[in-house]
């Protein structure tokens, strides 16, 4: 049993993590860039796209990372999107010493709102939770809408998105509900506050599930991770504005040392 995924390029190894819903083609826009200088490792998570109909009956979070770590290279930087930004924050945080530095894309250690952190609100959440269960397309079109939402070039955002997504396999009941539950329940901000690894976090300003103004209480627990403001984007700034998304990426990856494991921590409260 194993995850589809897509590897082209040369260079150093960058995975790169979709987000809920959708599946590795939503990164097609600017994987051809990016394999210019990167060996890229595009992730089709358990359930989505070509990775659907994997016979998983009762998925967790333990079974989907167990399958993405089998579908890691030895060492890469790792990239990954809304929910799969969560998912690389925690495969980051239980297997440092796979992973060169991390970079999150319109994603948040915790997505639900709270007292003083900025995120979803809980109902709109257990909305599509219910909703899901009565019209799954509805539902996937929905958040397709609220990605977009606010984007300078929002239809054609929604247009592309939905494109891509139709490109594979639509993905399973059973791993929507359970992507969902992972946005509504995961609660990553202590395991992130612990990494020593290099970490980029990318933002757009007119994201209406990931607020901007969470970078200001984010930075407070994360003072050495870098931050990046897409001025034009909501929830996929790789497709509103792909050119600088790509030139952030390659900027604060070069940066890096090579294959650099000697400074790899995970700091632990006693």
């Amino acid at each position: 049993m194993t995850l589809y995924v897509e590897r082209l390029g040369s260079g150093p190894d960058l995975v790169l993590l979709h987000g809920w819903g959708m599946n590795g083609a939503v990164f097609d826009g600017i994987k051809t860039e990016l394999s210019k200088q990167f060996r890229l490792h595009i992730i089709d998570l358990p359930g989505f796209g070509y990775s659907a109909d994997l016979g998983i009956e009762d998925p967790d979070l333990s079974s989907w990372l167990d399958l993405m770590l089998k579908a890691l290279p030895e060492r890469a930087h790792l990239l990954g999107w809304s929910l799969g930004g969560m998912l690389a924050i925690r495969l980051a945080f239980l297997y440092p010493e796979r992973v060169l530095s991390l970079i999150t894309v319109a994603s948040s250690p915790r997505f639900v709102a709270e007292a003083e952190w900025p995120g979803v609100k809980p109902e709109v959440l257990t909305s599509f939770s219910a909703q899901l269960q009565a019209d799954t397309h509805k539902t996937i079109e929905r958040f397709l809408a609220i990605q977009a939402l606010g984007s300078v070039s929002a239809r054609d955002d929604v247009r592309i998105l939905r494109e891509r997504l139709q490109s594979r396999p639509a993905p399973e009941p059973l791993a929507l509900r359970m992507g969902l539950s992972l946005l509504q329940e995961l609660d990553l901000r202590a395991e992130l506050s612990i990494l020593t690894r290099p970490v980029l976090h990318l933002l757009g300003r007119l994201d209406a599930l990931v607020p901007a103004a969470v970078q200001e209480v984010w930075s407070q627990s994360t003072p050495g991770a870098k931050f990046h403001l897409f001025r034009a984007s909501a929830h996929a700034p790789f497709i509103t504005e792909s050119n600088e998304f790509v030139g952030v990426i390659s900027e604060f990856i070069t940066a890096q040392p090579r294959n650099d494991l000697s400074s790899i921590t995970v700091l632990t409260n006693n």
